[in-house]
Protein backbone atom coordinates (compact mmCIF):
# COMPACT_ATOMS: atom_id res chain seq x y z
CA UNK A 1 0.00 0.00 0.00
CA UNK A 2 1.08 3.93 -0.70
CA UNK A 3 0.18 6.72 0.53
CA UNK A 4 -2.07 7.15 -2.25
CA UNK A 5 -3.92 4.35 -1.37
CA UNK A 6 -5.62 5.98 1.38
CA UNK A 7 -8.75 6.47 1.89
CA UNK A 8 -11.46 6.79 4.30
CA UNK A 9 -14.77 6.84 4.26
CA UNK A 10 -17.18 9.30 6.94
CA UNK A 11 -18.72 7.10 9.51
CA UNK A 12 -21.29 10.11 10.37
CA UNK A 13 -21.55 13.73 10.19
CA UNK A 14 -21.53 16.97 12.10
CA UNK A 15 -25.10 18.46 12.91
CA UNK A 16 -25.56 21.53 14.54
CA UNK A 17 -27.42 25.08 14.66
CA UNK A 18 -24.72 27.25 16.01
CA UNK A 19 -23.49 29.86 13.09
CA UNK A 20 -20.11 29.82 12.26
CA UNK A 21 -19.38 32.65 14.54
CA UNK A 22 -20.29 30.90 17.43
CA UNK A 23 -18.34 27.94 16.31
CA UNK A 24 -15.50 29.82 15.58
CA UNK A 25 -16.00 32.32 18.66
CA UNK A 26 -17.95 29.93 21.38
CA UNK A 27 -17.87 25.89 20.87
CA UNK A 28 -17.79 25.09 24.92
CA UNK A 29 -21.40 27.11 24.73
CA UNK A 30 -23.55 24.96 22.60
CA UNK A 31 -24.49 21.56 22.40
CA UNK A 32 -24.33 19.66 18.76
CA UNK A 33 -25.28 16.10 17.21
CA UNK A 34 -22.80 13.39 16.19
CA UNK A 35 -24.99 11.19 13.67
CA UNK A 36 -23.48 8.33 12.97
CA UNK A 37 -24.59 6.79 9.78
CA UNK A 38 -26.81 3.71 10.31
CA UNK A 39 -24.57 1.01 8.90
CA UNK A 40 -21.77 2.11 11.38
CA UNK A 41 -24.37 2.64 14.37
CA UNK A 42 -23.50 -0.96 16.23
CA UNK A 43 -19.97 0.48 16.23
CA UNK A 44 -21.62 2.92 19.64
CA UNK A 45 -22.41 -0.28 21.26
CA UNK A 46 -20.46 0.30 24.95
CA UNK A 47 -19.94 4.38 24.37
CA UNK A 48 -23.16 5.43 27.49
CA UNK A 49 -20.97 5.93 30.44
CA UNK A 50 -18.02 7.63 28.85
CA UNK A 51 -18.02 11.54 29.79
CA UNK A 52 -15.72 12.54 26.94
CA UNK A 53 -14.84 11.42 23.35
CA UNK A 54 -12.57 12.31 20.81
CA UNK A 55 -14.29 12.89 16.98
CA UNK A 56 -12.25 13.23 14.42
CA UNK A 57 -13.09 15.02 11.51
CA UNK A 58 -12.58 15.62 7.90
CA UNK A 59 -12.51 19.83 7.61
CA UNK A 60 -14.13 19.71 4.16
CA UNK A 61 -14.70 23.68 4.06
CA UNK A 62 -10.50 24.83 3.63
CA UNK A 63 -10.08 26.20 0.42
CA UNK A 64 -7.42 24.91 -1.54
CA UNK A 65 -4.89 27.08 -0.30
CA UNK A 66 -5.17 26.09 3.21
CA UNK A 67 -4.70 22.57 2.85
CA UNK A 68 -0.89 21.34 2.39
CA UNK A 69 0.66 24.15 4.50
CA UNK A 70 3.61 23.67 6.90
CA UNK A 71 4.08 26.62 8.28
CA UNK A 72 0.89 29.21 9.73
CA UNK A 73 0.57 31.93 12.42
CA UNK A 74 -1.63 30.66 15.00
CA UNK A 75 -4.94 32.89 14.24
CA UNK A 76 -6.85 31.87 17.21
CA UNK A 77 -4.48 34.31 19.25
CA UNK A 78 -6.22 37.06 17.08
CA UNK A 79 -9.40 36.59 19.79
CA UNK A 80 -6.58 37.67 22.49
CA UNK A 81 -5.93 41.35 20.98
CA UNK A 82 -3.06 40.45 18.76
CA UNK A 83 -2.41 42.01 15.52
CA UNK A 84 -1.50 38.83 12.47
CA UNK A 85 1.59 40.61 12.10
CA UNK A 86 2.74 39.57 16.22
CA UNK A 87 2.19 36.79 15.59
CA UNK A 88 4.83 33.89 14.81
CA UNK A 89 5.50 32.09 11.70
CA UNK A 90 5.87 28.14 12.85
CA UNK A 91 5.36 24.89 11.92
CA UNK A 92 1.90 23.80 11.69
CA UNK A 93 2.32 20.79 13.56
CA UNK A 94 3.31 22.88 16.31
CA UNK A 95 -0.67 24.44 16.29
CA UNK A 96 -4.00 23.04 16.03
CA UNK A 97 -4.38 25.56 13.03
CA UNK A 98 -7.18 23.49 10.58
CA UNK A 99 -4.69 24.28 7.50
CA UNK A 100 -2.60 21.45 7.56
CA UNK A 101 -1.20 18.91 4.73
CA UNK A 102 -4.45 16.20 5.72
CA UNK A 103 -7.20 18.23 6.83
CA UNK A 104 -8.33 15.82 9.88
CA UNK A 105 -9.62 17.78 13.07
CA UNK A 106 -10.03 16.19 16.34
CA UNK A 107 -12.01 17.54 18.81
CA UNK A 108 -12.21 16.69 22.92
CA UNK A 109 -15.76 16.68 23.81
CA UNK A 110 -18.37 16.26 26.55
CA UNK A 111 -20.81 13.19 25.80
CA UNK A 112 -23.98 14.57 26.90
CA UNK A 113 -26.35 11.51 25.65
CA UNK A 114 -26.91 8.74 23.00
CA UNK A 115 -30.05 8.39 21.32
CA UNK A 116 -29.51 5.28 19.01
CA UNK A 117 -26.96 6.64 16.38
CA UNK A 118 -27.05 10.21 17.77
CA UNK A 119 -24.40 11.43 20.13
CA UNK A 120 -25.10 15.02 21.69
CA UNK A 121 -21.95 16.18 22.50
CA UNK A 122 -20.80 19.80 23.84
CA UNK A 123 -17.89 21.78 22.54
CA UNK A 124 -17.77 20.68 19.32
CA UNK A 125 -15.55 23.18 17.48
CA UNK A 126 -16.72 21.87 13.57
CA UNK A 127 -19.49 23.58 11.50
CA UNK A 128 -22.89 21.91 10.29
CA UNK A 129 -22.44 19.11 8.08
CA UNK A 130 -18.46 18.09 8.84
CA UNK A 131 -17.50 14.78 7.89
CA UNK A 132 -16.99 12.06 11.27
CA UNK A 133 -13.66 10.10 10.33
CA UNK A 134 -13.93 8.16 13.78
CA UNK A 135 -14.49 8.36 17.50
CA UNK A 136 -12.83 7.06 20.07
CA UNK A 137 -13.49 7.24 24.00
CA UNK A 138 -11.55 9.12 26.44
CA UNK A 139 -9.98 7.31 29.23
CA UNK A 140 -7.76 8.06 31.68
CA UNK A 141 -4.52 6.91 30.16
CA UNK A 142 -4.89 9.26 27.85
CA UNK A 143 -4.18 11.86 30.35
CA UNK A 144 -0.77 13.95 30.69
CA UNK A 145 -0.10 15.18 34.32
CA UNK A 146 3.63 16.22 33.71
CA UNK A 147 3.56 18.08 30.74
CA UNK A 148 5.93 21.33 28.66
CA UNK A 149 4.23 23.64 26.50
CA UNK A 150 6.73 25.33 23.82
CA UNK A 151 8.10 28.90 25.34
CA UNK A 152 7.35 30.93 22.17
CA UNK A 153 3.31 30.04 23.12
CA UNK A 154 4.02 30.14 26.64
CA UNK A 155 5.04 33.81 25.64
CA UNK A 156 1.98 35.18 23.75
CA UNK A 157 -0.19 33.34 26.29
CA UNK A 158 1.46 35.53 28.83
CA UNK A 159 1.47 38.84 27.10
CA UNK A 160 -2.22 37.71 26.26
CA UNK A 161 -3.35 37.69 29.80
CA UNK A 162 -1.32 40.83 30.37
CA UNK A 163 -3.29 42.94 27.65
CA UNK A 164 -6.55 41.26 29.42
Amino acid sequence: MTESDIILKPIGMIKTTASDDEIKDRPTDFDSTVEVFQEFSDGLEGIDGFSHIFVLTFMHRLTPDQVGSLKVRPRRLLKKDFKLEELPLVGVFATSSPSRPNPIGISLVKLLRRDGNRLTVRGMDCFDGTPVLDIKPYKDDYKADDYGIAAWYHGLISEAARRA
